[in-house]
């Protein structure tokens, strides 16, 4: 990557603000070119199977249906909603019976990216993932496979909607090929934006002041996990490397592997988008970005960072915001029901 000589004049700016530090900083153009190069831009595609085309329009019907929960209220959207980036600003989404489980609900944007998806990487794709909150109690609660290929099969539409999206399946209509047509919709959920531009050469894309906040970023230390293309998702980390997490109720990803070395352990978020994404960490308890940066550089790195260094990054983990694909983010029609459309929930 070339270097960036915008980045320069950021650098004194960062020094006035980083009050914790005694002495002005001193990087050099080839510390900031090797800084740069811990980042990439987005893809321009993400690599699908065959007949996306098909399984994507499934797929975005399949996001938006509350019919594959058990009371029908509840859509992958109703947590991830795409209007909003993804995230909808609960601590834990609410889903059967105004349920609430232990974590808080990830962005579904640049997800396909990641090294695993759930906060513990208990599914290694999308395709696994799509499968597990509709058969989550907490969630969607539908009570068996059986029933979600039930409502499935009784809609006409859809059932010639996976013939479509799977010509060569002998039985197209299965919850692995739901899990698969999510999966391929989910990977059209990219956000480009001005920090991707930025990488690609455009000076201009960012601000001074943004700049100054990436220099603070990279010297905090963050990047150490926050890298790469999604500045973050590619790697897990324990939460309290350097200082203990005061909350320890949720062992993360020790509940995958029971393996003690796995206890806090969870993955590394991406902070694509993460301006919008509030509340934060995996219990959704920590309020506002300015508070997620002191934590993080307390817990993770010992450090107790200043004001204004904490503002400078929060200033620019907001240039991370990118632009939502605009078609995706109104619920498409969806295939009506029939009068044999079976009610998984029969507890009412």
């Amino acid at each position: 990557m070339r270097i960036h000589p915008a980045l320069l004049p950021a650098l004194a700016a960062a020094a006035a603000l980083a009050g914790c530090h005694t002495a002005p900083r001193t990087e050099s153009p080839q510390t900031d070119s090797a800084a740069l190069k811990a980042f990439s831009p987005l893809p321009d595609a993400v690599p699908a199977s065959a007949n996306v085309a098909a399984k994507v329009d499934l797929g975005r019907m399949l996001y938006y249906d509350p019919r594959l929960s058990r009371g029908q209220d509840v859509s992958c959207n109703s947590c991830h909603p795409l209007d909003r980036y993804g995230a909808d600003g609960h601590a834990t989404s609410e889903g059967y019976k105004h349920a609430h489980g232990s974590r808080n609900s990830p962005t579904v944007y640049n997800a396909a990216g990641h090294v695993a998806q759930f906060w513990d990487g208990r599914a290694p794709d999308l395709e696994a993932q799509a499968k597990g909150p509709v058969l989550n109690p907490v969630e969607m609660a539908m009570p068996s496979e059986k029933a979600v290929v039930s409502v499935l099969q009784s809609i006409p539409d859809y059932a010639r909607a996976f013939h479509s999206a799977f010509p060569d399946d002998p039985d197209p209509l299965t919850l692995d090929n739901m899990a698969k047509a999510i999966a391929a919709f989910e990977r059209k959920l990219v956000t480009p934006g001005r920090w991707d531009k930025f990488l690609r050469g455009d000076d201009t894309a960012l601000t001074a002041e943004e700049k100054a906040g990436f220099t603070a970023f990279v010297d905090a230390g963050c990047s150490t996990c926050h890298a790469g293309t999604y500045v973050g998702g590619n790697i897990y980390q324990k939460l309290g490397v350097a200082e203990p997490w005061p909350d320890t109720a949720d062992p993360g990803r020790f509940q995958v592997t029971r393996n003690e070395a796995d206890r806090m352990v969870f993955k590394v978020p991406s902070l694509r988008n993460v301006a919008r994404t509030a509340p934060y960490f995996h219990n959704g308890k920590v309020e506002t970005l300015e508070q997620a940066v002191s934590a993080m550089a307390q817990h993770q790195l010992g450090k107790f960072l200043s004001d204004a260094d904490v503002k400078a990054i929060a200033k620019w983990l907001t240039a991370l915001t990118g632009d939502i694909p605009a078609g995706y983010i109104a619920p498409p029609p969806l295939p009506k029901s029939t009068p044999q459309t079976p009610r998984a929930d029969n507890s009412d």
